[in-house]
């Protein structure tokens, strides 16, 4: 893969949300103007369009050269390839399907590309965060061990996912690839995982555990604090809410990874109460199956660990790196048995990672740079 942080160009990017839009413009990897925030007005097509434009053309003039693509995340569903904004939930004047991405290459003269925030996190973590993290902790400990791949989910309003494989953003054919939000939800097979990794879930369950209705659930931030002993309120209660979530999201990684075979980050705004829900989500991916005659069979091919906790990255980290001879004749070779898998958290931050892949996207995909930083 190429070094994205000696790329010169300048790509303007875009943070959707449903309230409001927030757009920069990054080079080599690297802000290189202020966030300019406007309203997204959602409900109003034209001035949603209008107000998109709007930004870009301000981000635009404080750019020190000019920006050679846009690149941004938006919600689905979506023809991410043709830049085709579907029937968005918090975005309800884009019924119908509206060709953004165009539309955007038409005003400004340069191309756009658009993803899936899921996608984009996980991607900047492969970049710069969690993925090349991991590998220079392996490099120090002397493991002949690396990785190329990563899984990863955000946990916030809702349950979003996306794959790196081999320094490639891994989208599908139809735009819908990593779409783990929609897989079986372990603890309610009849609901969807999302229903018990998200904000509304841990609000769920905290409420039911305590006897009060959902609209008297405090939010997650608060839940974690009574769950740590910081705020006053129901601990059980608020511990019991995040182990769940814990081995919910520990389902859907088990799923996902079987296929992957990566490493796992985790981001979103309810990241921030790992010490809560990380280890159930671990134990989780490392629980069994039973076959027919009652012998245990591992969920996950391979051992997760959980790499925030010191004892398991240290296991981690060192395998069973043994020498073994090759047949014959007396050549050794390094093997290290130990097939695994490790779990850890955004070291970007889930905002910035997404900048981040939005800006490697783009860069990727246009033609290859003369001249560098």
């Amino acid at each position: 893969m190429s070094d994205i942080t000696t790329d010169s160009r300048i790509v303007m990017t875009l943070d959707a949300g449903g309230t409001n839009f927030r757009f920069s413009a990054m080079r080599g990897g690297k802000p290189v103007t202020e966030t300019i925030s406007l309203p997204s007005n959602g409900d109003d097509l034209n001035q949603c369009l209008a107000n998109m434009v709007e930004g870009f053309n301000l981000v635009k003039a404080g750019c020190p050269e000019p920006p050679v693509a846009i690149s941004f995340a938006f919600p689905g569903p979506s023809d991410y390839a043709n830049g085709i904004i579907g029937d968005l939930v918090n975005l309800p004047g884009f019924r119908g399907g509206v060709a953004v991405g165009p539309m955007l290459e038409e005003k400004f003269g340069i191309p756009v590309f658009i993803n899936n925030d899921g996608d984009l996190f996980v991607y900047g973590e492969a970049i710069g965060g969690f993925l090349p993290y991991v590998n220079s902790l392996l490099e120090k400990a002397g493991s002949p061990k690396r990785y190329k791949n990563l899984f990863g989910i955000t946990l916030g309003t809702g349950l979003g996912g996306g794959i790196s494989r081999d320094g490639e953003l891994f989208i599908g054919d139809n735009s819908i690839a990593s779409e783990v939000w929609i897989l079986r939800n372990k603890l309610n097979p009849s609901m969807i995982a999302e229903e018990g990794a998200c904000i509304r879930a841990v609000r769920r369950v905290f409420a039911e555990q305590s006897g009060i209705s959902f609209d008297e659930a405090p939010e997650p931030k608060e839940i974690y604090e009574i769950g740590t002993g910081e705020r006053v309120g129901n601990r059980a209660a608020a511990c019991e809410a995040f182990r769940r979530l814990g081995e919910v999201a520990g389902d859907v990684m088990c799923a996902a990874l079987n296929l992957v075979d990566g490493l796992g980050v985790i981001g979103g705004g309810v990241s921030g109460a790992w010490p809560l829900f990380l280890p159930s989500l671990v134990s989780e991916m490392n629980s069994s199956y039973v076959n027919p005659q009652g012998e245990k069979l591992r969920r996950l091919a391979s051992q997760a660990f959980n790499l925030e906790d010191e004892a398991d990255l240290k296991t981690f980290l060192a395998g069973q790196t043994r020498e073994i001879t090759v047949p014959g004749g007396t050549r050794t070779m390094k093997y290290d048995p130990l097939q695994r898998v490790g779990i850890g958290m955004s070291r970007l931050g889930t905002s910035e990672a997404v900048a981040l892949g939005a800006y490697a996207y783009a860069v990727r995909h246009l033609p290859v740079a003369a001249i560098s930083l």
